[in-house]
């Protein structure tokens, strides 16, 4: 895919100054993680992520600024890997990782209403209507994608913007029984601003649904920067799964579940051959890969029951109900 006019001059502009501390915890004792190109797409540019030696807290430093973020999702919606990534959401395995969200939800009461933040085409809030069939589902997304997924009945409501947004937070103030962010806040400027928006969306005693990468998997250490979840330039921070329950007990919730082992998703094997072959094989030999990518695939689910037990799984799931 040739370079877009806006990136060939390189990609320092669409960066911001590079930070010095921890956006998580101040600490100053930092360590390059790692640095990677852009694997997926093949843009052109290098970015770094560093870690603390405080607090664990991963993030891209320097980071995109609000224009180049919007450029690079721009690519990855524009580009054949969307749809990539769609097809594998809504694949059964997909469908089997988000029935298992919902599921994790089950034991509460009812919720009437539902605000999935990240929605994208709303696969998750497609198949939790198997489980909540008198929920009311809405959408939130950035990109146009959640306007689709009403048309197409999917959700009832559809909001377009950012969870953070003045305009956007005004609408949807305590409307809420339950707010999902299911890998949504590695995404996000200011993950702590984007929990705050959610429970602002929350009704009192409301419940918060978060699944995210864990940094702190084996498989990150062992894989580096071809590990599927580093996700440059995309992913902007990796919170470690104590950090996310510290930082919503001091906002007032109270912490209902938190499992490492269930939304383990595996393809941490498969994912990171795919990307290498992308790197250093010719677009035209990668049909010839295919069956490799796949029995390693095989592989990846094999061991998943043994993995998720383990350091090696790479997804957290947390349940925090708002107070008040």
């Amino acid at each position: 895919m040739p370079p877009k006019p806006e990136l060939a001059p390189g990609t320092d502009r669409f960066h911001e100054p590079r930070r010095e501390d921890c956006p998580w915890c101040g600490s100053r004792r930092l360590r390059t993680r790692l640095r990677a190109p852009d694997l997926l797409h093949h843009r052109p540019g290098t970015f770094a992520v560093d870690e603390c030696r405080d607090c664990a807290h991963a993030f891209q430093n320097p980071r995109l600024s609000p224009e180049g973020l919007a450029l690079y999702h721009r690519d990855f919606f524009e580009g054949r890997l969307e749809d990539y990534a769609e097809r594998f959401r809504a694949t059964r395995s997909g469908r089997r990782r988000h029935r298992a969200a919902a599921r994790a939800m089950a034991a509460l009461p009812e919720p009437e209403s539902w605000l999935d933040v990240g929605t994208g085409h709303a696969h998750f809030p497609r198949t939790a209507k198997e489980l909540f069939p008198y929920t009311s589902f809405d959408g939130l997304d950035t990109t146009l994608r959640v306007a689709r997924a009403q048309t197409e009945g999917h959700i009832e409501e559809a909001h377009c913007g950012r969870l953070t947004a003045p305009e956007v937070l005004a609408r949807l103030r305590a409307r809420y029984d339950v707010v999902s962010m299911i890998h949504h806040l590695e995404h996000t400027p200011d993950p702590r601003a984007e929990l705050r928006a959610a429970l602002t969306a929350l009704r009192p005693g409301g419940h918060l649904l978060i699944e995210a990468p864990d940094p702190r998997s084996t498989f990150a250490r062992l894989l580096g920067k071809w590990w599927l979840h580093h996700g440059q330039p995309r992913h902007l921070h990796l919170m470690p799964p104590a950090n996310l329950r510290a930082e919503l007990e001091s906002q007032g919730c109270e912490i209902l579940k938190a499992d490492r082992k269930t939304p383990h998703i595996p393809y941490d094997i498969s994912a990171a051959l795919f990307l290498v072959l992308g790197r250093l094989v010719p677009r035209r030999w990668l049909p010839a890969a295919a069956p490799f990518v796949s029995l390693t695939a095989a592989v990846d689910h094999a061991l998943a029951p043994l993995l998720r037990r383990t350091r090696f799984s790479n997804t957290y799931r947390i349940i925090a109900k708002k107070g008040g």
